[in-house]
């Protein structure tokens, strides 16, 4: 039976959810594993939420198992990734206050263990990523043949063109370890790759993990000409409001009214492609006779592009701490585990919940020297346990790092703490608290940090100690170190084979 109790202290005062899974046998019957990724999707986006773009193929997914209504990811992309594959907030080793840019020499910590490390000793033979890596490529110690994974195609960088997949001029599109010129949209071949995984393993002796972390809808704005025409007439999304202090000194597109209408088609057109993309795995999955004991879990790396995509109802978008940055589109399938019936899942559920979720589900232990973050959430997922109450923790610093966001998420509380890095002196003083009655206003419409001092003080702790998390190493800000920057040619790395 898993264990969803145990808990670790973080500065003797925080404590943050960990599970610790009984070890069992593995065998025939473990799940095949399916994790498909949106990038920048905004949570409206998908017409399970009640958005005007349609998207049948990832709603399927909700409809057959569960949507995940509060499924929380981390507010930009790298830090999702390296959660996901580690279940630990990436705040631990380094990679959660920015994404790790084509200029940035810095990787996921080769000390942390990864899914699929852990998957291979669970006998999952076959462990396939096809789609956008960001998590290191000045080195080949970061190379996701390195960390567990037994096939890649796709991109190093993230924001590649789809098209030509160049970044900064350089082409990156990687087959293994080798730059390929290969021609065609960047969703569609992603897919290509993962459908033909799915034909070559479906019928092998092992379970098999397939990780499609797709680059669509991120950024630069490019869809299909063939597709673009039943957008014509989309409306644009309008600023919402408060938007300057949602997204203070982060990225993100704002532009003019027009820019944002045409940016909206475009992504509208490109989420097309997406969902396209998600129902040819879940036909493929279906067409070998596999889909019934496959767990398929579905969720955007953070929130929409200000601007661009939709997150109403809620506040904020990517690159913020607000549950529009953080609160994204999710959904799970496994009919033989018993995540089926088109439920709702309301509980708070979070991409560092990844990890010790499949472990529990292959009746592993989490890694002795690694205390997790997450914790199990199968028994949630399918309806057959409660949610035990716990905090849940944002931060994000992707601008040029003069302000900071943290959050702490109680079930009853949030609080949003926006300013100078709160270990330096005084920084509290220096910062704006914003709290909100997250159970009653998930929209966080009303600041209550006036009326509440109190809470304000005990959670402010918390979000001190955790920011205190951050190594000295961490990774910089965005832009740091841009300026004269000169790509490798194809993006090979000096100790790549």
């Amino acid at each position: 039976m898993r264990d969803t109790t145990p808990t670790i202290a973080i500065a003797l005062t925080l404590v943050l959810g960990m599970t610790a899974c009984a070890p069992g046998e593995t065998g025939p019957g473990l799940p095949n594993i399916v994790i498909v990724v949106a990038d920048d999707l905004g949570r409206r986006d998908v017409s399970f939420h009640g958005g005007v773009l349609p998207t049948p193929n990832i709603d399927r997914i909700a409809r057959e198992g569960v949507a995940l209504e509060r499924f929380y990811s981390a507010p930009v992309c790298s830090p999702t990734r390296a959660g996901l594959l580690t279940g630990r907030y990436p705040i631990r080793y380094g990679l959660m206050r920015s994404v790790i840019p084509p200029w940035r020499d810095y990787g996921l910590d080769t000390d942390e263990v990864l899914l699929p490390e852990l998957l291979a000793e669970a006998g999952y033979a076959e462990r396939g990523i096809f789609g956008k890596w960001h998590l290191g490529h000045t080195s080949v110690r970061y190379h996701p043949l390195r960390r567990g994974f037994t096939e890649f195609v796709g991109h190093y960088n993230g924001g590649i063109d789809y098209f030509v997949h160049e970044r900064e001029g350089e082409r990156d599109w990687q087959h293994g370890y080798t730059s390929v010129d290969e021609h065609g949209y960047s969703t569609d071949l992603l897919t290509d790759y993962a459908v033909d995984f799915i034909a070559r393993h479906a019928a092998g002796e092992a379970p098999f993990l397939l990780y499609v972390p797709y680059n669509a809808v991120h950024s630069p704005w490019q869809a299909r000409e063939g597709i673009l025409p039943r957008y014509a007439d989309l409306p644009g999304i309008d600023l919402p409001p408060g938007h300057q202090e949602s997204n203070e000194d982060i990225l993100g597109y704002v532009g003019d009214a027009e820019g944002r209408r045409e940016k909206r088609r475009i992504t509208a057109a490109m989420g097309e492609s997406l969902d396209t993309g998600v129902g040819r795995i879940l036909d493929a999955l279906d067409e070998r006779g596999i889909a019934d004991n496959t767990f398929v879990l579905f969720f955007s790396d953070n929130g929409g592009v200000v601007g661009v995509s939709d997150n109403t109802p809620f506040r904020g978008a990517k690159a913020s701490v607000y549950e529009g940055g953080i609160r994204v589109a999710a959904a799970a399938r496994w009919p033989a585990g018993g995540i089926s019936g088109g439920g709702e899942v309301s509980a708070p559920v979070a991409y560092i919940d990844v990890l010790p979720t499949l472990l529990g589900i292959v009746g592993m232990a989490a890694p002795n020297e690694r205390a997790l973050d997450g914790r199990d959430v199968l028994g949630v997922l399918a309806g057959t346990e409660e949610d035990a109450p716990r905090d849940l923790y944002s931060y994000v610093a992707v601008g040029s790092g003069a302000f900071e966001q943290v959050a702490v998420i109680e079930p009853e509380w949030k609080l949003v703490v926006v300013g100078p890095e709160l270990a330096e002196p005084g920084a509290a003083e220096r910062s704006r608290m914003l709290l909100y009655a997250i159970a009653t206003d998930p929209h966080e419409l009303e600041d209550l940090s006036a009326e509440h001092p109190d809470v304000v003080s005990r959670m402010l702790e918390k979000a001190v100690a955790f920011r205190a998390l951050q190594p000295a190493d961490a990774v910089p800000p965005y832009n740091a170190g841009r300026e004269g920057f000169v790509p490798p040619p194809d993006w090979k790395a000096p100790d790549l084979p």
